[in-house]
């Protein structure tokens, strides 16, 4: 929600002033594991072994003239191809268009802002936005490391709705929205998420601290229609000109008919600036899910496994879970065991169901 970067050309017109922004970002890697389908697995996002690969290349600009800015992003590469895997897909008629990642994966940031006198200056917006989740930023050049922490690939990465800033001091600002949701240009239901965050900067400190909390289950989802509750906070000291370390822990849940899901994540790290253009830093980070005591085991009236009992072991369907859990989960679910000899009783009016496929599962994170 700032301004133009300092890195970020600019042109001052009659109209307005235009900033222009753009990156690539592009890797080659290497699995020691040799996968003969050439992918790491929710790796997030260099994930292809033994290529060149184009991460993501990003184009756009900023205009602002007095109070009013807008500002536009597209993009394109195997970043945001894997991100917005997270998008919902609905369908559309011969008349309305369908939405899912491949309508809105091009587009990365896309809002209006006004900035009303009010006080200190209330700055009102509405859009596409990066989420306010997490120290991590999308661009790699924003970051203190390549790659992403299990943090940042399991939380949102985007949201859409309006959103109210307010500087309360010089250093301390607080912000309130209204969402979609997690990761949903267009939503999945037809509530709506809130957020209250406070972010405090100055040139040696910056910490921000954010609710979060909304119904993020599709409509007619077997979990019902929790509410999702999640509080973020992280903490920046750039301890001497070369050297800064960071803290950031992240906590959250929900209910639903399955009981309690509940996670806790955290990661920290520090920087060291070797030149304007080299540093080393390192990182450690951590992300434990406590899944619903009968998550992914509806019972029999739910609809959709009605009739054919669900696979046993771990599953977890929280969209934008940990990838951990991901990985755990498809390795070792064991075989589904709904055959068409399953006990059933009907009539012939209501013949015997067929089994589930994989796709009638919940999302999971990497969907």
């Amino acid at each position: 929600m700032a301004g133009p970067a300092a890195g970020e050309p600019s042109v001052t017109t009659p109209v307005g002033r235009f900033s222009a922004y753009g990156y690539v970002e592009a890797y080659v890697a290497h699995n020691f594991g040799e996968p003969s389908n050439g992918i790491t697995h929710a790796r997030g996002f260099d994930n292809r072994h033994a290529t060149f690969s184009l991460a993501n290349a990003a184009l756009g600009g900023q205009w602002e003239a007095g109070p009013v800015t807008a500002r536009l992003v597209g993009q394109v590469g195997s970043t945001p191809a894997t991100y917005y895997g997270a998008e919902p897909v609905l369908p559309g008629t011969y008349a309305t268009n369908g939405s899912g990642p491949a309508l809105w994966r091009f587009l990365q940031e896309a809002y209006v802002a006004y900035t009303a006198p009010v006080g200190r200056g209330l700055r009102l917006s509405a859009g596409l936005f990066l989420s306010p989740i997490g120290p991590e930023n999308l661009a790699v050049h924003d970051n203190p490391f390549w790659s992403r922490s299990n943090l940042f690939f399991g939380l949102p990465f985007y949201h859409t709705g309006a959103q109210a800033s307010y500087p309360l001091t010089q250093r301390l600002r607080v912000t309130a929205a209204v969402w979609n949701g997690w990761n949903s240009v267009v939503d999945n239901n037809t509530e709506k998420s809130v957020s209250l965050g406070f972010t405090y900067g100055e040139p040696a400190v910056t910490a921000s601290l954010l609710y979060f909390g909304g119904v993020e289950r599709a409509a007619g989802a077997p979990e019902g229609s929790p509410v999702r509750h999640l509080v973020d906070s992280h903490v920046t000291w750039t301890v001497a000109a070369p050297l800064s370390v960071f803290v950031h822990a992240n906590a959250g849940g929900e209910g639903g008919r399955f009981g309690p899901h509940l996670w806790l994540a955290g990661q920290a790290g520090a920087r060291l600036a070797l030149s304007s253009f080299a540093a080393v830093a390192g990182r450690v980070d951590a992300f434990r899910e406590r899944p619903a005591p009968g998550q992914g085991r509806p019972p029999p009236s739910s609809g959709r496994w009605s009739g054919c009992p669900p696979s046993p072991g771990p599953w977890s369907s929280a969209r934008g879970g940990p990838r951990r859990s991901v990985s755990r989960c498809a390795a070792t679910r064991p075989p589904r065991r709904c055959t068409s000899a399953a006990p059933w009783r009907g009539t012939a009016a209501t013949p015997r169901p067929s089994c589930p496929t994989p796709r009638s599962r919940p999302p999971s994170p990497s969907a």
